[in-house]
């Protein structure tokens, strides 16, 4: 059943491949590269006071997605990647050279654009647009299996919400020993 349902989605894929989108997806699929687009957005949303937690959640959610996923996950797994087992088929990128399950790409995009909608619905949605884009893109070129994206969605959107859990907590205890602090000073005066 996964077997027919990854096949048949790829092939849905491989059919509308076009010189219009081929461009595109090749834009958005370099976007993900590395997690370099969402790294940056951590940076800058590190820049802002109003907006630091939310920097430092997306950062946070990126280093459990390559711990996680690459570092983790992939290998454990070790499974091929599409193009890998249809040889015969014409690559339109680069053939990557890991295992294929769960989809960094997949996961580093959602476990930020999730990180940055906690923070701010607006920005976040425009995040998780991008992110949708940035997984099928990687359905378009046949690199990963739906599959794939399905778990490397999945287990992004549960690091994004385990970051933020974390920050939180720091936040919240950080609080109570500040305000035990002030309370010793406001008792000596």
């Amino acid at each position: 059943m996964v077997e027919w349902f990854d096949s048949t989605i790829l092939d849905l894929f491989r059919s509308i491949q076009s010189p219009v989108l081929t461009p595109l997806f090749k834009l958005f699929t370099l976007i993900g590269e590395a997690g370099a687009v969402w790294i940056a957005v951590g940076i800058l949303l590190l820049a802002g006071r109003s907006s630091r937690k939310a920097g430092i959640a997306v950062l946070l959610s990126l280093i459990f997605c390559l711990l996680t996923g690459n570092a983790f996950l992939k290998n454990v797994v070790a499974r091929p990647r599409p193009c890998w087992r249809a040889q015969d088929i014409e690559m339109l990128i680069a053939i990557p050279r890991d295992y294929s399950f769960p989809s960094g790409h997949t996961m580093s995009s959602f476990a930020a654009a999730v990180s940055v909608y906690i923070w701010n619905k607006k920005w976040g949605t425009a995040a998780l647009a991008g992110a949708i884009i940035i997984a099928v893109s990687r359905l378009y070129f046949y690199v990963h299996y739906p599959t794939d994206i399905l778990a490397g969605a999945v287990i992004g959107v549960f690091l994004a919400m385990v970051s933020w859990w974390i920050i939180n907590k720091v936040t919240i205890y950080n609080a109570k020993k500040g305000g035990k602090h002030e309370s010793k000073k406001q008792r000596e005066n």
